[in-house]
């Protein structure tokens, strides 16, 4: 949490104190943080480190899982394989086919666990924050996307070919060609990589604050008559973090598939 998250605890606040002692609800300042550390003008903060610590996780995990893989799989090497089919079956094949899916796989599988991870800090002690729920993270493995979609679109279609697809151009539409074509221009080059982004984005930030205000309500609460109510809190909290457990891993899938939707449209023929 941040330091402005914590007041609640530190100051030992709860309701019906003479001391007028209000909620303190969480908001935008809920997702600020302090530098951990500066050089120059770079500020290196917590979601930074947890991001970086997200990454070392996954490449560790993968290679401790793969690193030396047998034939009959370890435990490890077994939920490695596990991870990567369902990415790779469950995602990739079902959406671009095994044969022209295979060379995305490790793309997929990144995306997804380093996605997944970055969510799941909301509800690791000590972490206790997506790092998703930051709108740069999201909207930049959307451009990784985007860049890659509108690479492959261009690089098999051609640039004539390339305008087609993504404008949705087709003559026997008549009259409203113009119009359909702008409309799809606008969608697919604009408004794909922006809802891209902010789904993911907006999910973990609505799911933070709910967290957030039941947790700090929890703490709020225990004072009084308020005692039963921060029971009912608590038990919320519980409740939210099972259902964000849920979103998260959601949330991960929905990016992978899009993003593997995205390829596979880039790929298809233009009719």
């Amino acid at each position: 949490m941040s330091s402005d998250q914590t007041l609640a605890f530190e100051t030992d606040c709860h309701i019906f104190e003479d001391d007028g002692c209000g909620f303190p609800a969480p908001g935008l300042h809920s997702f600020t943080f302090d530098p951990i550390f500066t050089v120059g003008s770079f500020e290196f903060n917590k979601p930074m480190l947890l991001a970086l610590l997200g990454t070392v996780a996954i490449v560790w995990f993968f290679w401790a899982a793969f690193g030396k893989a047998k034939v009959v799989p370890g435990k490890l090497q077994m939920i490695g394989e596990a991870g990567y089919d369902f990415v790779r079956k469950g995602i990739v094949y079902e959406t671009l086919g095994k044969k022209e899916g295979e060379k995305y796989v490790p793309l997929m599988v990144s995306l997804f666990f380093f996605v997944w991870i970055m969510n799941l800090w909301s509800i690791i002690p000590v972490a206790q924050f997506p790092v998703t729920s930051i709108i740069a993270f999201p909207a930049a493995l959307a451009l990784v996307v985007y860049v890659l979609w509108m690479y492959l679109t261009f690089s098999k279609h051609g640039f004539v070919g390339g305008m087609k697809n993504i404008t949705g151009y087709d003559k026997s539409l008549g009259g409203v060609l113009p119009l359909v074509m702008f409309l799809e221009f606008m969608s697919n080059v604009i408004v794909r990589p922006f809802t891209h982004a902010v789904r993911l984005f907006a999910n973990m930030f609505a799911g933070h604050l709910l967290l957030l205000m039941f947790t700090i309500a929890s703490w709020y609460l225990l004072n009084g008559i308020g005692i039963a109510y921060a029971g009912v809190s608590f038990v919320l909290t519980i409740v939210m973090t099972a259902f964000e457990l849920f979103i998260q891993a959601v949330q991960a899938y929905v990016f992978v598939l899009l993003a593997a939707t995205y390829v596979q449209g880039a790929l298809a023929e233009h009719h």
